[in-house]
C-alpha cells in the first residue's frame, strides 16, 4: 500500500454513505500538505504498528488532510466523529467493524462466517464492542502479508460524546495494543495531555500543525492561488501574500472567504479584513457560532466571562498571571478556565512565559460583536 497521496479520481462508494459527500467536499481544491503526508509515510515505514495523531486548531485543515489520504488509499477504513449523530462509541464501533468485515474479511471468508460476524455485531452492547473490534483487527492482521497495512483513519476524535462510554475506557474503545501492520491515523484539536482519553502501549507519534508555520504559509498560498486561478485580477502576488497573512493560514477561513472575495471584492494595496467583504460569509459565522456554543456550555461563570472579555480585547497573547492581574482573580481559576477552552486558543511562549490568545483574529472579532458580555 502506498503511503503518500496520489492525485486520483475521488471514489467514495466504498465508504459509508454518511461520509461520502464530506470526503468529496473536503478534497475539493486541495493543495499542499506534503510535509504531513511525508511524516505519515515515515511513521508507517519505520514502525510495525501504532497510532499517528494530527493535532491542530479549528480550521487548519486536519479534516481535508485525512480526506485526501483516504482518497488516495481506498482500502483504508474511515470514520468522522464530527458528522451529526456519529459522535457516540456504539456508532463508531458499528461503522468501523462493518467496514473491516466488508473490506478485509468478506472477500476471502466463508459466507456463513461473515454472516455470523455481522450477526454478532448487531447484537453487541457498546461496551462489548471493544473486544469485538480488537478481535477483527487481530484476524485481519494475521492475514496480511508483509507488504500490506491495515489503516484506520478517524477524524475529529475530540468530538466524541464521552458520556456514551465509561470514563476509564479509551476514546471509542480504541485498542490499547495493536497487531503487526495495524495503524490508526487520528486528527483532533489541541488537548491537555492528561485529558487525551487514550491509554496505549504501542508506538505513537503526534504531529502538531502549529509547529510548521512556514509550511502552513506555503500551503495557504498554494490554496489561494489555485482557487483564484480563474480570476486573473485577484492573483497578484501582493494580494495573495496579504490574504495569506489575514487568513493566518487557516483553511476554513479561506474556504469561506475566497468565494465571497471572488464575487464581491477586488485586490487592495492595503488589504485588511474590513476590505475583504462587508460581512462574514454565513458559513464562517455559523462555524464561529458552534465554537461559541462549545465554549459557553450551559452558562459562563463570572470568572469565565471576565477571562473571555480579556481574550476578546487582546489580539496578542497574555500569560495567566497577566490575565489574573487584569481581572483580579486567582491564577488557578484563570488557568482552569483556559484549560477548558484549550481547543480554541493559541498557546505560545512569549518572553519566557506561556501566553494565550484566541486561535484566530477573525473569531476574536466575531466574538467581540456578539452580545455575550452584557452581564
Amino acid at each position: 500500500m502506498n503511503s503518500s497521496p496520489l492525485i486520483t479520481p475521488i471514489y467514495t462508494d466504498s465508504y459509508p454513505k454518511e461520509f461520502q459527500q464530506l470526503l468529496r467536499e473536503k478534497t475539493e481544491n486541495f493543495a499542499g500538505r506534503k510535509f504531513v503526508f511525508s511524516a505519515i509515510s515515515d511513521f508507517l515505514n519505520t514502525q510495525s504498528r501504532g497510532y499517528f495523531t494530527i493535532v491542530g486548531t479549528p480550521g487548519c485543515g486536519k479534516s481535508s488532510i485525512l480526506a485526501q489520504y483516504v482518497r488516495a488509499h481506498p482500502r483504508s477504513i474511515y470514520y468522522n466523529a464530527a458528522v451529526e449523530g456519529k459522535n457516540r462509541a456504539e456508532d463508531f464501533l458499528a461503522s468501523v467493524c462493518t467496514q473491516l468485515i466488508d473490506k478485509y474479511l468478506a472477500a476471502n471468508g466463508e459466507t456463513s462466517e461473515i454472516l455470523k460476524l455481522k450477526s454478532q455485531l448487531q447484537n453487541l452492547e457498546s461496551d462489548d464492542g471493544s473486544w469485538f473490534l480488537s478481535l477483527l483487527l487481530q484476524q485481519i492482521s494475521d492475514k496480511l502479508d508483509s507488504r500490506q497495512k491495515l489503516i484506520i483513519v478517524i477524524d475529529s476524535v475530540d468530538a466524541i460524546a464521552r458520556t456514551s462510554q465509561p470514563p476509564s475506557s479509551n476514546l471509542f474503545y480504541l485498542p490499547r495494543y495493536l497487531g503487526d501492520r495495524t495503524y490508526f491515523i487520528l486528527a483532533r484539536r489541541p488537548f491537555l495531555r492528561e485529558k487525551s482519553g487514550l491509554l496505549i502501549e504501542t508506538p505513537s507519534q503526534t504531529l502538531d500543525l502549529r509547529d510548521y508555520p512556514a509550511q502552513n504559509r506555503e500551503d495557504a498560498l498554494d490554496y489561494i492561488q489555485q482557487y483564484l486561478s480563474t480570476a486573473p485580477d485577484l492573483t497578484q502576488p501582493e494580494f495573495c501574500q496579504q490574504l495569506a497573512t489575514v487568513s493566518e493560514n487557516n483553511f476554513m477561513y479561506l474556504s469561506q472567504m475566497l468565494p465571497a472575495i471572488n464575487e464581491n471584492s477586488h485586490p487592495d494595496a492595503n488589504l485588511g479584513e474590513s476590505s475583504l467583504v462587508s460581512e462574514l460569509p454565513p458559513g464562517l459565522a455559523a462555524y464561529y457560532q458552534n465554537h461559541w456554543l462549545r465554549m459557553r456550555g450551559d452558562a459562563l461563570s463570572a470568572i469565565e466571562l471576565s477571562v473571555l472579555n480579556v481574550l476578546i480585547k487582546s489580539p496578542t497573547g497574555l500569560s495567566v498571571s497577566a490575565i489574573s492581574n487584569i481581572i483580579d482573580e486567582d491564577e488557578y481559576e484563570v488557568e482552569k478556565t483556559l484549560d477548558n477552552w484549550i481547543e480554541f486558543l493559541n498557546k505560545q511562549e512569549i518572553g519566557g512565559e506561556i501566553c494565550y490568545s484566541l486561535y484566530h483574529n477573525s473569531f476574536r472579532q466575531w466574538l467581540g460583536k456578539q452580545s455575550i458580555l452584557e452581564s
